[in-house]
């Protein structure tokens, strides 16, 4: 592996030359501490070398932070801390391949929960109950993307989620007079927006935005791909209006690029000034203001429109660190991990409110309003919305059950942007590319709870 970026974080010559210092200290019966100060966890020594991988966050201040973070957590701690950061695309491959050599990083950072790898990680429960002494109970959200409670094993700890609102041209809705308060205003709104060259952007390819985007439009029509006890739900009524719907949108507005969109074309989409609406993480909005783009106060953010099953979304991206079963030095892992959940109130406003806490009491969300509020790039205050978006309309993948393996082999193998894009380029009815896309998932489901995970 070649790290797409590489921060070394060593441990000070200082606390090395103490380290015969300390052992006398020890021996003599004292409580252990590192030269420059008691050790915050008592009874534990933390020693050796930690390797942790993770993406290369869309707001560069936030890797800057944690590179900082994790330097000085070394140094605190006596550990030699490597941190590596791939671009978020890499992650599933570089995976699956440490865990096809048993060796590689001792924490693994993911984006969307790994329950397919349960067997190679270890539990993680006492991460989360350390952090929940500090800081209160673990986010409902969270608690779906790295529990399974068939196995009742924690796969994973998030240490936050990345809420995925509606990203929209306020000026050129303006001008056609509708706002997209609801998916029905959105497809009113369709045909004009077009031929005003603005048209709308949900993907329909096989990348994770259309994933996110499509399964976000499923929820707002009451239609799910399980139910809340974990068998699948997308064999519905529900699910046929949907597609229909959304083949009828595309018609009258969509672009004719999403079916070849990949991971950077939703951003592209927007930052081109062509784009009237897309579903997304803030990330183009922040690019906007950073570039001075002309239209960057007329970049406006709001929950996604309600349809009739009500308003919901899926999180964008979910960040989990699992330490692997290989890990070799899985103690400081597991204090690395609970460490930073509990960083939340520097995290979040370093990431430019792109992430909210998993554990909200690291960082309660009155506090990350009243900051978001101050933001003061035009319309002033527009990012305070996000608070909501973020506690009250975003779900976890698999929602109303628990993200499971076969919730994310249907996601890796992008059968819900397939299921759409065939009804709306005419290759297939809507009622049979539900039924086709049923039955492949209800084969998933089988092959999962053969094996126990679900």
């Amino acid at each position: 592996m070649t790290p797409a970026h590489r921060a070394t974080i060593t441990r000070s010559q200082l606390l090395r030359r103490a380290a015969g210092a300390a052992a006398a200290v020890t021996a003599l019966g004292a409580a252990p501490r590192a030269f420059a100060g008691p050790l915050r966890y008592s009874g534990r020594w933390l020693a050796g070398d930690l390797s942790v991988v993770q993406w290369s966050h869309f707001v560069p201040a936030y890797g800057g932070w944690l590179r900082t973070w994790a330097r000085e957590w070394g140094e605190r701690n006596d550990v030699q801390v490597t941190l590596d950061f791939e671009p978020y695309t890499d992650l599933p491959a570089l995976a699956a391949q440490e865990v096809k050599r048993q060796r590689g990083h001792d924490v693994f950072g993911f984006l969307s929960p790994p329950a397919q790898y349960q067997n190679q990680v270890i539990d993680h429960r006492s991460i989360v109950s350390q952090v929940e002494k500090e800081v209160g109970s673990y986010g409902e959200l969270a608690l779906r993307s790295t529990y399974n409670p068939r196995t009742k094993k924690y796969f994973g700890v998030s240490d936050y989620h990345v809420p995925a609102p509606l990203i929209w041209r306020h000026d050129v809705w303006n001008d056609v007079g509708h706002s997209p308060a609801t998916w029905d205003h959105v497809r009113d709104a369709a045909a004009p927006l077009k031929a005003a060259g603005h048209p709308i952007g949900i993907g329909m390819a096989n990348e994770p935005d259309s994933n996110m985007a499509l399964i976000s439009f499923l929820m707002c029509f009451g239609s799910f791909l399980q139910n809340e006890s974990g068998a699948v739900a997308i064999d519905s009524d529900r699910t046929i209006e949907a597609v229909r719907f959304m083949a009828d949108l595309q018609a009258r507005g969509g672009d004719s690029s999403v079916y070849d969109w990949n991971a950077a074309s939703n951003n592209q989409f927007v930052l081109s000034g062509r784009g009237s609406l897309i579903v997304n993480a803030i990330s183009p909005v922040r690019r906007a203001e950073d570039l001075t783009m002309p239209f960057r106060r007329d970049l406006w953010i709001w929950p996604i429109p309600a349809g009739p099953g009500g308003r919901m979304s899926l999180g964008q991206y979910t960040s989990v660190y699992s330490v692997w079963k290989f890990a070799q030095n899985r103690t400081a892992a597991e204090r690395f991990i609970a460490d930073l959940c509990l960083a939340a109130s520097e995290a979040t406003p370093t990431s430019r409110f792109f992430n909210y806490p998993s554990f909200p009491g690291a960082h309660p969300l009155p506090q990350i309003y009243k900051a978001a509020a101050a933001d003061t790039h035009p319309p002033k205050g527009k990012y305070s919305i996000l608070t909501t978006v973020a506690s009250k309309y975003t779900r976890n993948a698999g929602y109303p059950g628990y993200a499971n393996a076969a919730v994310q082999e249907t996601l890796d193998r992008f059968l819900i942007p397939r299921m759409f894009a065939q009804v709306s380029l005419g290759k297939a009815s809507a009622e049979d590319s539900v039924r086709e896309t049923a039955a492949e998932m209800k084969r998933i489901w089988a092959k999962w709870r053969a094996a126990g995970k679900i």
